[in-house]
């Protein structure tokens, strides 16, 4: 009968311990920086000693996927990390201080973040909405990279079809801070210099089936706008593509030259062919093919 009690007394155990409270605080010097940080933190003013001070804010886009190029609707959908970095001298600490923490994650919800917005937007949707977390360094410095898929408005020219070219801007700026309090400047700007020569991450882009990125500079503007004092800063980012016509030559280009080519030689049969009669009778005349290719354009239209 012993062995049966000190079966049941390690199954009790283990369970009587189980009801133990366990505490998740994995590292305390973390949470005392974070609580340090942000317990009296007020995310609606702009993080400057001075309210005359201007906040740098730099920006950067990573292409991630050129999703569609609407032609009828004249739209370009794009998959992007919008990425940002300032300085915020309330998120400082000395890192002895935290037990050697250098960089902190917090949600973006509970720091100040520019409100940086796609002037041109087509759908309505200005700003990110996907807020990701942010990244605190010591010494104050804040990195933002959040996700988007933009809808930008871009005036496309079909003159030259399948052989286009086509050119989409994309205007970012903050919504509510003029240029002397958010002066917006490129990730890669150099002093002296508006003009970026390749504007764009393309290291993680995945390529398009129908058209090939050319050129992606991007330049910082400053413009007034009514009943302002101030100029409002952009950078414009420049998207210069190229539609792969591999597709439309096998199927539309080569077609329309041969057909054109052989109606053309029926022309130089005999009259009394019969041939001829064959080939200019209606029901079976290579002229009616041609009807097909205004109906397959019409498709393409729709489809871009």
């Amino acid at each position: 009968m012993w062995h049966w009690s000190l079966l049941c007394v390690f199954l009790l155990v283990p369970l009587a311990n189980s009801t133990a409270p366990i505490s998740f605080e994995a590292n305390p010097d973390t949470k005392r920086l974070y609580d340090d940080l942000l317990s009296n933190y007020n995310r609606l003013i702009r993080p400057v000693v001075n309210n005359t001070e201007t906040l740098t804010v730099w920006l950067g886009l990573k292409l991630s996927q050129l999703i569609e190029v609407n032609l009828k609707n004249q739209v370009m959908t794009t998959n992007l990390w919008v990425k940002q970095r300032w300085f915020d001298y309330k998120l400082r600490w000395d890192p002895e201080e935290y037990g050697g923490v250098e960089q902190l994650y917090v949600p973006s919800e509970h720091i100040w973040v520019p409100d940086i917005v796609l002037y041109n937007n087509w759908d309505g949707n200005y700003e990110v909405t996907l807020m990701t977390k942010a990244t605190l360094k010591y010494t104050g410095e804040v990195f933002w990279e959040p996700p988007a898929i933009y809808k930008s408005s871009c005036e496309m020219n079909v003159e030259y079809f399948p052989y286009d070219e086509q050119i989409c801007f994309m205007k970012f700026g903050s919504w509510t801070y003029n240029g002397a309090q958010v002066d917006l400047k490129h990730l890669d700007q150099i002093p002296g210099s508006n003009l970026v020569q390749v504007g764009i991450d393309l290291t993680e882009f995945y390529l398009s089936v129908e058209w090939d990125i050319l050129e992606v500079p991007a330049t910082k503007n400053e413009e007034y706008y009514p009943d302002t004092l101030e100029p409002f800063s952009d950078i414009t980012f420049k998207l210069t593509m190229r539609r792969k016509t591999l597709f439309y030559t096998v199927n539309l280009i080569v077609p329309c030259v041969a057909l054109t080519f052989l109606t053309v030689l029926v022309f130089y049969l005999p009259s009394d062919s019969g041939e001829k009669v064959t080939k200019m009778d209606p029901p079976n005349s290579m002229i009616k093919n041609l009807r097909v290719i205004p109906s397959f354009l019409w498709h393409v239209a729709c489809f871009c």
